[in-house]
């Protein structure tokens, strides 16, 4: 495992696939390794190049391989299907993603800190936040038009306007929707 010079590995949940060759890229290595092979797995290689799709926990793993004194290179996925031989799987994904790494021309994602992931989260979750906000205005506007009462749109009306009509007992509004 000395002479590995480039590791394509395709992330996953529980079973990682790598695919690694030498500097003449010869193949030296495929293998499935468990979550808990990883670490150990690579901490046993001399430093070299890892490839990995920016998806779900690659930033977190290529901070992990890096610390072991590895290159880590993301690339999104987009830019690695071409390389795909034959059909999806993770033994060739992992191939692909050792080919695209070594080409020069590929364009690579920059590993974002906890701290940069953190303020992506909150982006994304406040976002998320709003558009549930959205469409739960959306759907009571939809039931009260149901019933004959029409709200002008806007967030302020209807966060004025709700708590007046579901204390109008003369509205029509039946028990079970001013519940909800």
């Amino acid at each position: 495992m000395n002479n590995i010079s480039v590791v394509g590995l395709d992330l996953a949940k529980n079973v990682f696939q790598i695919h690694a060759v030498d500097k003449a890229g010869q193949i030296v290595k495929t293998k499935q390794l468990k979550r808990t092979q990883v670490l150990p797995f690579f901490s046993r290689l001399p430093s070299c190049t890892i490839g990995m799709e920016a998806c779900g926990g690659a930033h977190y793993w290529a901070r992990e391989l890096s610390c072991l004194g590895h290159r880590v290179r993301l690339m999104a996925a987009a830019f690695v299907k071409p390389y795909v031989k034959s059909n999806k799987n993770d033994r060739h994904d992992a191939e692909a993603i050792c080919e695209a790494v070594q080409r020069p021309s590929m364009r690579f994602v920059r590993v974002k800190t906890p701290e940069q992931q953190a303020v992506l989260h909150l982006i994304r979750a406040r976002r998320l936040l709003l558009q549930q906000y959205i469409a739960l205005g959306n759907h009571l506007r939809g039931v009260l038009q149901e019933y004959g009462i029409v709200l002008p749109l806007g967030r302020k009306v209807l966060s004025e306007r709700l708590p007046l009509l579901l204390e109008d007992a003369d509205n029509g509004l039946p028990m079970l929707t001013r519940d909800m």
